[in-house]
């Protein structure tokens, strides 16, 4: 049972979706507490089963009812848990804590919720309770767990415990074990968010925060009615450190002491935490700081000392948000200077990892200066105190990584751009004064041109086109460097054309970005120019080449105000020349090459002045090239261009749509083109539309209480019919036999829907598709019906659909379904039909058993197959189950005589194997396909009637009890009506 539990908790943390396709989310979870409970099953396999609540608690619990429910039964296998299995208790706490939150038990104040908050209580008070705190072999700890849920109720619901603070800051005092640092950053916490909440109500000043500090109810919803009771939130409060508005104050007057004594004293003890724990408790305490008017910042001045002085990450962090937060009421001027030198060093410090180093150069960006010159919050601008000096060791190099330099080359141009203001275009022209940064910036970057010019690397490539955009963003003004790098760029095009798509993004990125705006238009129309020069001669250039001028051309034309004249020309020399021997005269990449231009200069301002010399280039092609696409593209263009103006040629060409939605109809496409006048129509009819609403749906043929969709009793021949004859051996080879099919036939009839949008009166051809929602069923077969009327006649058929499904599991299903059809308009309508739901019921089929059997026979393979099932149920208790699918059941319910016999009448009549009359009640067999059986011996007692049931399938008896508790309702109900 311990392995077959380790491999379903497996398989549902695979795919919990697929996992309850075959169940239900309450029995698996009822499964799961019940194995809790048992004292046979290991707690190794216990705190494997924990798993699925931890990481699913809402599929599991989808409702605070069941969240509460499963946590009062995890309470108690906590209480009966020995205290020796500390790694299952802690997992315990963490899923009983995961539970309450997703399930909102906790912002409900829950009694379950409230019982858990006591328990962890009284575990973070027990110092005794955990007997392996302090050994170094204890992999997790009790009372650490506890103070761990503790956060996270605090964190998802603020203020739960503030009125224990003077519980947990007495402990935090007492504590000398490894526990310190969690009730630190425990208490941290919750002091926090009890200022924050205190600092938004209305008139609350010293005498509050004096009252909330010595706070320790019981819990904090059953504090004393005059006491301070924080605004309670479902939500984590947001930090105050960020710009999102002002920041809540809490008027205190100078009358903290208490709060001063108690962050003095968190302050310090906070060297004895790790690195990360000093950065929680040093931001918790920044906030508290921030809010509380009374308490000044340089109660923080004793640890700047070593927080200056440390190499950790978070802890520089966290003293860059002190100096956000407080400026110059902490920081002087020559701790700012300091902290600056001290970033521009870590910045370049050789033992640092690159992400903590571009951090730092990060940080350099975002610098919270004490008297800020303009800039508002979050933006990039450099500090005051960073001089072109002092920022010189950051220039980049070719040695620096990829993300170093760029970052660095970032930084190093908004200082030298602010150093350019200061100086005249003259003086940097000459490469004298404040113009020599800006001139070591640009020969860094055509170095790295060369370097791509004479390397093939991608990283170098990409590298090369970042620092260009880079240097475009923050120089693209100066006209010496831009024209300079537009002329490099072209060359190295013409060096090395496979990098056509960098230097095309490029001109995208600069569009877009805050380059200069005509930037990327004269480098394009450089680029046309070394295109049509280099292409003087086409049959001495590669396909490589011609691929990537095309390309460039097509992007070209894009452009209005550059003239296509020359592109024309390209075009056509290299259609006309030598076309019979040229090699790409068949090549179907490079014909699509050329159109793609040909399409772009179509839709240009300037087509007037290309008209001929474009359908000249249009006309040759399609008359000689040598792919068949590629001259109906050629003909089609050519056809446009000389039929439609322009303004219509562009409408086309751009796929302008114009809405037509008029008298109630769908809104359509409207083409400009005139070539077809009947080409609304005919684009009409030749498209699927999409109806709105459901039109017609399939409803069942049968009584609106439970049918009977039952196929015939599958039959196939057999002789074995004497009274020694093993019966379940014949049934059974039938069953495997080749011309068994284990299918559930369904009837439906075809009807209008109530609510039916008009215009679909009569309808033909209708083609019905149906999709299986789960892997339960094979695929169906499309149904057709030939046509539906809304008003039928006597002698109009009804239109009846039969489903045939091929069951892979007997469990209930919906299956989707969809439809298309033609209306009398000849119009072709595609329409979503109501889903159908195939209920447990409709599943059930009699005893397949051969035609030549006598009841008495059905009858014994009743018997047989009730022993068989009963003993597998009897020896799967005592876990030596050798088929574990079988199982055993009972249900009981209040009917009276005549309700059971109206019962078994209506509902289980094709299914008897033995006499209404026989002394042992009704034995009732279901077969559901492909190869599932329930057993069913109902039996009126004294007080109730008894359903026995058995079968080889134990996922069907969620199933059946739900269709036997209902059919027993609507029996009860019907006795009481009548």
């Amino acid at each position: 049972m311990a392995v077959s539990w380790v491999e379903r908790i497996a398989s549902f943390l695979r795919s919990p979706s697929k996992f309850l396709s075959c169940t239900t989310a309450e029995v698996f979870l009822v499964e799961v507490l019940r194995e809790q409970r048992d004292d046979r099953v290991t707690y190794d396999v216990k705190l494997i089963m924990l798993s699925p609540l931890c990481e699913y608690p809402t599929l599991l619990c989808p409702s605070a009812c069941a969240g509460e429910e499963t946590s009062l039964e995890l309470m108690s296998v906590f209480s009966n848990c020995p205290p020796k299995h500390t790694e299952f208790r802690c997992q315990l706490l963490l899923g009983l804590t995961g539970v309450l939150v997703a399930t909102s038990c906790v912002s409900a104040r829950s009694h379950a919720s409230q019982d858990f908050l006591e328990l962890l209580l009284r575990l973070v008070q027990d110092t005794y309770y955990d007997p392996h705190a302090d050994a170094s072999s204890s992999p997790r700890s009790v009372r650490a767990t506890a103070c761990e849920c503790l956060r996270e109720l605090e964190a998802c619901c603020p203020g739960l415990l503030s009125q224990h603070l003077e519980l947990l800051n007495g402990l935090r005092q007492q504590e000398n074990s490894r526990h310190h640092q969690a009730l630190s950053g425990l208490y941290t916490l919750v002091l926090r968010n009890a200022v924050h909440l205190l600092a938004r109500q209305t008139g609350a000043g010293a005498e509050s925060l004096k009252a909330l500090l010595g706070g320790n109810a019981v819990s904090a919803w059953e504090a004393e009615p005059d006491s301070v009771k924080p605004i309670h939130r479902d939500a984590p409060l947001p930090s105050v450190l960020v710009p999102i508005g002002a920041v809540p104050t809490l008027q205190t007057g100078p009358e903290c002491k208490e709060l001063r004594s108690i962050l003095s004293s968190l302050l310090e003890e906070s060297y004895l935490l790790t690195p990360l724990a000093q950065a929680a408790l040093l931001h918790g305490l920044t906030e508290v700081v921030a809010m509380v008017s009374g308490v000044s910042p340089a109660i923080f001045k004793a640890q700047l000392l070593r927080l200056l002085g440390t190499s950790k990450v978070c802890l520089f962090h966290s003293t860059l948000l002190m100096k956000a937060a407080f400026t110059d009421s902490l920081f002087s001027a020559e701790d700012e200077a300091f902290v600056l030198k001290r970033l521009v060093a870590l910045c370049q410090h050789p033992l640092l990892a690159t992400a903590d180093k571009l951090f730092y150069t990060d940080c350099l960006l975002h610098f919270p200066e004490n008297r800020p010159i303009g800039g508002a919050d979050g933006e990039e601008a450099l500090p005051v105190l960073l001089t072109p000096r002092l920022a010189a060791a950051l220039v980049p190099t070719v040695f620096n990584d990829t993300a170093s330099m760029l970052a660095r080359l970032k930084l190093a141009s908004l200082v030298y751009l602010e150093e350019e203001q200061e100086h005249g275009e003259d003086d940097r022209v000459r490469g004298g004064g404040g113009g020599r940064g800006l001139v070591y910036l640009y020969d860094h970057l055509k170095l790295l041109l060369h370097i791509v010019e004479h390397g093939d690397g991608r990283d170098q490539v990409v590298t090369f086109f970042r620092a260009s955009f880079l240097f475009l963003c923050h120089f693209s003004h100066m006209e010496h460097y831009a024209s300079d790098l537009q002329r490099r760029l072209c060359a190295l095009y013409l060096q090395h054309t496979r990098l056509a798509p960098h230097i095309l993004n490029l001109v995208d990125r600069a569009q877009d970005g805050p380059v200069e705006p005509g930037w990327a238009v004269d480098l394009l129309r450089s680029l046309q120019g070394a295109v049509v020069t280099a292409g003087v001669s086409p049959s001495g250039l590669s396909l490589t080449d011609l691929h990537w001028h095309l390309r460039v051309l097509a992007r070209v034309a894009q452009e209005g105000q550059i003239g296509q004249a020359s592109t024309v020309d390209f075009l056509f020399a290299v259609t006309s020349s030598a076309v019979d021997t040229a090699p790409w005269s068949g090549d179907w990449h490079l014909g699509s090459d050329s159109l793609a231009v040909c399409r772009q200069l179509l839709t240009h301002p300037g087509l007037d002045a290309l008209l001929c010399p474009l359908a000249d280039v249009l006309q040759h092609m399609a008359s000689h090239h040598g792919d068949t696409d590629i001259r109906d593209h050629a003909r089609l263009y050519y056809t446009l261009l000389t039929t439609l103006s322009q303004e219509k040629l562009g409408g086309v060409l751009a796929l302008r749509a114009t809405a037509a939605a008029k008298e109630g109809r769908q809104d359509k496409k409207r083409s400009l083109s005139s070539i077809m006048v009947e080409s609304e129509d005919l684009t009409s009819a030749l498209t699927v539309h999409r109806a709105r609403m459901p039109v017609f749906q399939l409803v069942a043929q049968d009584h609106p209480g439970f049918g009977r969709f039952s196929e015939p009793t599958q039959t196939c021949d057999d002789d074995s019919g004497g009274p020694d004859a093993d019966v379940l051996s014949a049934y059974r080879s039938q069953l495997h036999s080749s011309s068994f099919a284990s299918q559930i036939s369904l009837l439906y009839e075809l009807r209008y829907t109530d609510a039916s949008p008009p215009g679909f009166d009569q309808l033909f051809s209708i083609h019905l598709h149906f999709e299986p929602t789960d892997g339960h069923y094979s695929e169906l077969a499309d149904v057709c019906v030939p046509c539906l009327f809304r008003e039928r006649t006597s002698t109009t058929p009804p239109s009846s659909v039969t489903l045939t499904l091929n069951p892979r599991a007997p469990y209930p299903t919906t299956l989707r379904c969809s439809a298309i059809f033609t209306t009398q308009d000849e119009l072709t309508w595609h329409s979503a039909l109501p889903d159908i739901q195939v209920a447990f019921h409709q599943l059930f089929k009699p005893l397949p058993a051969p035609a030549s059997w006598a009841p008495d026979l059905r009858l014994r393979a009743f018997e047989e197959l009730w022993d068989e099932f009963c003993r597998s149920g009897e020896e799967s208790g005592e876990r030596e189950d050798p088929s574990p699918d079988r199982a055993v059941s009972l249900l009981c319910s209040q009917l009276g005589d005549a309700e059971l016999e109206a019962l078994v009448e209506r509902h289980f009549g094709p299914y008897l194997v033995a006499d209404q009359g026989d002394e042992v009640g009704h034995k009732v067999l279901l077969f559901l396909p492909p190869g599932s059986h329930m057993l069913l011996k109902i039996t009126p007692e004294e007080d109730a009637v008894q359903f026995n049931m058995a079968t080889d399938n134990w996922r069907l008896l969620p199933h059946v009890n739900s269709f036997l508790r209902t059919i027993t309702d609507w029996e009860q109900h019907n006795a009481v009506g009548s």
